[in-house]
């Protein structure tokens, strides 16, 4: 199983519309399946101390780590950059995936990124403290990442990403597979 992580809460994003389309060309290359997480399903959940031990984790995070995380073998995260690296939103729920099956969640997982940014640089920065992270969870990570710059303009009114852009996206979700 792969899961997709669009790695932002925030409502109508450029990283959503990135993480759909790599969600459904998975859809069409892989014989695997393949699931959406939007981070947008854990604006709910309850923040305090008790929630990084075992018996006090949210619900909510309960049954996304059981369904959606611990069953897949790769992760795809699309991740926009927030003051020069990734949201904080990513990091929470990260963090709270680390309360329960720790070794199950993370080690020997395999992760891709894909970074989406309004500058040029695509979140570079934020891919690699992402990678830093995930590597100390002993997650193995794609070593060829995947920057989309100036996202706004390779997505038009309508949602659709411009055809270069897509050509790009498609051969490193290739590449993922076979990762």
């Amino acid at each position: 199983m792969i899961t997709v992580i669009s790695g932002t809460n925030r409502q109508d994003s450029n990283t959503a519309v990135i993480a759909a389309f790599c969600t459904d060309y998975l859809r069409q290359i892989s014989v695997e399946k393949v699931h959406l997480l939007s981070l947008d399903a854990i604006n709910g959940i309850s923040i305090h101390e008790s929630m990084y031990d075992n018996g006090g984790q949210d619900p909510i995070i309960s049954t996304i780590q059981d369904e959606m995380i611990t069953p897949a073998h790769k992760w795809l995260i699309i991740s926009p950059e927030y003051n020069g690296s990734f949201p904080g939103i990513l990091k929470l729920f990260i963090d709270a995936l680390s309360a329960r099956n720790y070794k199950a969640t993370f080690a020997g997982k395999k992760a891709a990124l894909l970074g989406v940014a309004s500058g040029r640089a695509g979140n570079l920065r934020g891919m690699e403290h992402l990678t830093g992270l995930l590597n100390y969870l002993k997650v193995v990570v794609m070593p060829e990442k995947l920057p989309v710059s100036t996202v706004e303009k390779v997505i038009d009114k309508q949602g659709n990403i411009e055809g270069e852009t897509q050509t790009v996206i498609k051969t490193f979700l290739d590449d993922f597979l076979q990762f």
